[in-house]
């Protein structure tokens, strides 16, 4: 018997594998891919990206695109990152309409591409790691690189309409409280924006990373030369520069922006950037409401004495007093916390670089009024001289010539026309 049931399993191996590793080049119109059948993935020509549902949590699953080379199935780009769908019956369609619908246990739509077309198209995962749908004409009709998440991939431009936003936390997928975006002013920022207060935290200043705000077209890119380029002057080179490994710029959770080359052996990723003067600790946020950030000697997050944690597995979530903040006045104090500073309020690191612009405005300001006064004042002197020989000179009568010169008392000189006498 047990001979038998292991012959069942080996003839039903095979199978089973084949079911598991299913491995699609595109989704045809009328067609669906399954929650349930996990192992059914759209993968790109070369095989380095993959596309299908990636779970996020007990039953709850995302369609992703992943490295498909690396240790952990790095996600790329997620539909429905804030949406995710129950275990089973949920499905991804291409509508004959030229749709891609992802629908949820009961039906409902959780996230399309609202796209329409009057012919065929057919939904493809390219080398690039962008998903995009093509027509008859193979012409791109939408594309996932138009709405990244927390990554940008070789190729993909970042531009006024789009952003980077960071994960909630190392294991949520869901939207975190990071940004990295264009301003109003042209230039590429990282921003908290919590629930509270919005801040950017880097540039610290414009002035000292060389950024300028008058290129308006607001587009990034990095290149597969591991080169990053941006309108507002932003630009860095992978540490190991040249053709060769895979590359993703990803905002991580920690709201720190890294540029990451994948060793193909390990599958391990490799920092090959980091952006200057952004050190966990000054990323605000990061420990949330009351939390204090701390060198231990990596960073790392706390809570204040007679503070709790509100979230074990999420630190943005901030600490809470432990005791009754509506005792009297007379049974509450403060406690001195050395070494610590809220942000925003660090005079030091911030107002330097602000006063230094501050101060390198005045004096352009200063030069300028002072070279257009100069100039004024030259043309006032010289008017006034016009003005006298046009007014010619005042004419004395005698009696206050008398009076002047004390009866024309002293005499200092004579010459062609008579003597000079010295007024008093």
């Amino acid at each position: 018997m047990e001979a038998l049931r292991l012959l069942f399993l080996f003839l039903l191996g095979p199978t089973v594998a084949l079911v598991l590793t299913h491995k699609l080049p595109s989704l045809k119109p009328g067609l669906s891919l399954s929650v349930e059948k996990e192992g059914q993935l759209l993968v790109s020509q070369e095989g380095s990206f993959s596309s299908g549902f990636y779970r996020v949590g007990t039953n709850v699953y995302c369609y992703a695109i992943w490295f498909t080379n690396s240790a952990e199935k790095t996600v790329v780009w997620m539909a429905n990152r804030d949406r995710p769908v129950n275990g089973k019956g949920s499905r991804l369609t291409l509508h004959r309409n030229g749709n891609l619908v992802l629908t949820d246990a009961d039906g409902s739509i959780v996230w399309s591409t609202d796209t329409f077309s009057d012919g065929e198209v057919e939904v493809q995962l390219l080398e690039t790691g962008n998903l995009v749908l093509i027509n008859q004409a193979k012409e791109v009709i939408w594309e996932s690189f138009d709405f990244p998440t927390d990554t940008l991939l070789p190729t993909q431009p970042l531009t006024r309409n789009t952003s980077l936003v960071s994960m909630r936390s190392r294991d949520t997928f869901s939207s975190g409280f990071y940004r990295f975006q264009f301003d109003d002013n042209n230039l590429l920022n990282l921003v908290y924006d919590g629930p509270v207060v919005s801040s950017v935290y880097w540039p610290l200043t414009v002035f000292f990373s060389r950024r300028t705000p008058y290129n308006s077209t607001k587009i990034a890119a990095l290149n597969n030369m591991g080169r990053f380029r941006s309108s507002d002057n932003l630009k860095f080179n992978a540490s190991d520069y040249g053709v060769g490994p895979k590359r993703r710029l990803t905002l991580d959770y920690d709201g720190i922006l890294r540029l990451y080359s994948l060793d193909e052996l390990t599958g391990i990723w490799e920092i090959a950037w980091l952006p200057s003067g952004v050190d966990a600790c000054l990323v605000h946020g990061l420990c949330g409401e009351y939390g204090v950030c701390r060198y231990n000697p990596l960073p790392s997050c706390a809570c204040p004495d007679g503070f709790d944690r509100n979230d074990p597995s999420d630190w943005t979530k901030g600490c809470s007093p432990s005791f009754n903040m509506s005792c009297a006045p007379a049974e509450l104090g403060f406690m001195e916390l050395l070494h610590t500073d809220y942000f925003g309020y660090d005079l030091n690191s911030y107002n330097i670089g602000i006063s230094l612009e501050a101060f390198i405005e005045i004096v352009f300001i200063g030069l300028g009024w002072w070279f257009v006064f100069r100039k004024r004042i030259r043309e006032e002197l010289v008017n006034m001289g016009y003005i006298i020989l046009a007014m010619g000179f005042k004419h004395f009568t005698f009696g206050e010539l008398k009076r002047a010169t004390r009866n024309f008392r002293e005499e200092i000189g004579r010459g062609a026309l008579g003597q000079s006498t010295k007024g008093f």
